[in-house]
């Protein structure tokens, strides 16, 4: 009987999984990848296996999975007749947020619950779901081990000075930084390029991982030295339903001048701003990509224009640069995008290869480029095993 990991990404009304085998000699497998959508309103369950072939797709009544510990009801039902041979081992979860404390992987235990729920205001519509699917683990499977893999941990090889606000210094004592995110995606791309990219791997390089949440990541021999996103995921580039960058006395003039509560305030910067905000349309770039809107190009143009002052910012702190990778959803997929951040970085040395562009990289850079430009996906829940696997010693 084999060892396999269960990788957990809980979101507020979903709940994302990936199955790894994990062989004799430690190598890890995906065996399946899905998520249970639409918890509390249309539950589905959709799930393929390593083969990309659909191994479920079902639908329940919003009784039957209302919460997250319902969903992973399923998740384990699923998971028992599929791959009745495999012996669960241990449960991998994403966590937002870390907090001024943890720079590494966490084996769960009941202080680390404690100390984790003391981080919710600093991510309040991650954490609580992040730790309800621990919680919902934790009652299903008593003695089950599970690992916490922070999105902030990354970024704490920064210098103090980068992770300063200019507030009075005890604020930064009490936990307001700059903590930056995205770090699961980050350190899976270092770990990826000495195979990938060597000639660049120990170099200066910005990393923009672009989707529906986005964000860059400033790394020098592959540890974090700057990054977009600040104390919370909502700073830095424009995102699907986010603003990004944002003048702080904006949020005072609509407490005080529009009149809107601070629940308001939270809607509208989580879930009315951004790509949809400004177009009008939705938040997904291929549909922004096919309207011949105004608003839909003002939008693309808003997001590559962040993306490019973003850039100068963080080869200003790296003091110079060799290479650009892009990754996730639109990075990865996006030609067009990457083709528009490109010609506006021609000036920091990158001479894009049209054709290369097209076909997805890996390099997407002309030979002679002074500065290489990339292609490389990102996969967050491998990291996630792969911290989880080294952590409970198999």
């Amino acid at each position: 009987m084999g060892n396999a990991l269960l990788v957990l990404n809980a979101g507020s009304s979903s709940l994302k999984f990936s199955v790894f085998d994990v062989g004799v000699s430690g190598a890890l497998r995906a065996m399946a990848v899905g998520q249970v959508e639409g918890l509390g309103t249309a539950p589905r369950l959709r799930a393929k296996g390593a083969d990309g072939v659909v191994i479920a797709d079902e639908r329940s009544t919003t009784s039957d999975v209302a919460n997250h510990a319902q969903a992973l009801q399923k998740i384990a039902t699923l998971l028992g007749s599929r791959f009745a041979g495999q012996e669960l081992a241990g449960v991998g979860h994403r966590v937002v947020h870390g907090g001024p404390d943890y720079s590494a992987p966490l084996l769960i235990t009941p202080p680390a619950m404690e100390k984790l729920d003391t981080f919710m205001p600093l991510a309040p519509l991650h954490q609580p779901h992040n730790l309800a699917a621990i919680r919902a683990v934790q009652q299903a499977r008593p003695g089950l081990p599970q690992v916490a893999c922070f999105d902030t941990a990354f970024h704490r090889t920064q210098d103090e000075v980068a992770q300063l606000y200019g507030l009075p210094y005890e604020y930064y004592e009490r936990g307001i930084r700059r903590y930056g995110f995205h770090g699961l995606s980050y350190e899976y791309i270092a770990a990826t390029l000495p195979d990938i990219a060597p000639e660049i791997a120990t170099g200066r390089v910005v990393v923009a991982h672009l989707g529906s949440g986005a964000s860059m990541c400033a790394m020098h021999n592959g540890r974090s030295v700057g990054s977009s996103m600040g104390f919370t995921a909502l700073d830095g580039l424009m995102m699907g339903t986010r603003p990004g960058n944002l003048d702080p006395g904006i949020i005072l003039y609509l407490l005080q001048q529009e009149g809107m509560s601070a629940r308001d305030v939270e809607d509208l910067l989580y879930k009315r701003s951004g790509l949809l905000g400004l177009s009008g349309i939705g938040n997904d770039m291929r549909v922004l990509q096919e309207s011949d809107s105004p608003r839909a190009r003002l939008a693309i143009a808003h997001f590559v224009y962040r993306i490019s002052r973003e850039l100068g910012g963080l080869a200003a702190v790296l003091g110079g640069l060799d290479a650009v990778v892009f990754t996730a959803g639109i990075g990865e997929n996006s030609a067009f995008i990457r083709r528009l951040v490109c010609e506006q970085a021609i000036w920091l040395g990158i001479d894009l290869d049209p054709a290369a562009n097209e076909r997805g990289g890996p390099r997407i850079s002309r030979i002679g480029s002074r500065v290489s430009a990339w292609v490389v996906p990102t996969n967050e829940e491998l990291m996630i095993a792969r911290h989880t696997r080294q952590l409970l010693g198999l």
